[in-house]
């Protein structure tokens, strides 16, 4: 079984997020310990996807239109760790 470590401004982060989108969350939480990122990629709603630029090497799921989860995956140890939870940016940077 899959384990999930938090960074420690995800409670901070958690606070201000809207009711649905914690709800969101907390499933996708289920989901990737229970299955892993296999289970991920295969719920289309999350739109699960690697990054590029700064957050190379981490990937991003959608929590819902303007929220996403960061997180990175270390296979060896059966572990998420989780970065970031924030509303998503539609600029280009």
């Amino acid at each position: 079984m899959w384990r999930i470590e938090e960074h420690r401004r995800i409670d901070k982060q958690v606070a201000s997020i809207p009711n649905e989108v914690l709800k969101r969350y907390e499933k996708w939480k289920d989901i990737a310990l229970i299955s892993g990122p296999p289970g991920l990629g295969l719920i289309r709603g999350f739109h699960d996807e690697a990054l590029s630029g700064r957050w190379k090497g981490y990937r991003s799921s959608r929590l819902g239109l303007h929220w996403r989860v960061i997180y990175r995956v270390i296979p060896e140890e059966l572990l998420f760790q989780v970065a970031s939870i924030t509303a998503h940016e539609y600029r280009r940077s």
